[in-house]
């Protein structure tokens, strides 16, 4: 439980908490550590409270990220992480295309924000600007200066 009153800044008290988690094993060397969104769902505080926390950790050395994947707990050459099949960036792009084709995303209307990918996937803003930057090189949308970014109309659309 975090003292919001106390002395001690609240992104030491969450990295004292994930720390003993890890020592405990409810964090195993190559399990994922709670992302930031989690960590601001948990304890109620801002984005940059918890990468504070985050930070903390990796500077220590319990913790280390690998982009587009997520923070794993232990330094990077010890023991194998949770694997994922796909980076992060292109599930997104994934699941973006399918909604294209699907119909839910249509032709020259916009795409969902960064904030919203963000958000809706749980990722770190880079992720989703990649997972963005891919489908604009593939084709499937295009992005207007000041106005955001739209799906191309089906006739660019890429032919698999």
């Amino acid at each position: 439980m975090l003292d919001y009153d106390g002395d001690t800044h609240l992104y030491l008290q969450i990295a004292e908490i994930i720390r003993q988690r890890i020592a405990e094993a409810a964090l195993p060397p190559g399990h994922t550590v709670p992302s930031e969104a989690d960590i601001r769902n948990e304890f109620g505080v801002a984005r940059t409270t918890a990468r504070r926390a985050v930070q903390m950790l990796r500077d220590e050395g319990l913790v280390y990220t690998v982009q587009g994947e997520g923070t794993f707990v232990g330094p990077p050459d010890k023991g194998p992480r949770q694997a994922r099949k796909i980076p992060m960036y292109r599930q997104i792009a994934e699941d973006l295309t399918e909604r294209i084709r699907g119909g839910d995303l249509r032709p020259r209307r916009p795409i969902p924000s960064e904030t919203a990918l963000v958000d809706q996937y749980d990722v770190a803003r880079e992720t989703a600007r990649r997972a963005v930057g891919l489908l604009r090189e593939q084709g499937w949308i295009y992005t207007v200066p000041q106005r955001g970014s739209f799906v191309s109309p089906q006739e660019k659309w890429p032919t698999e």
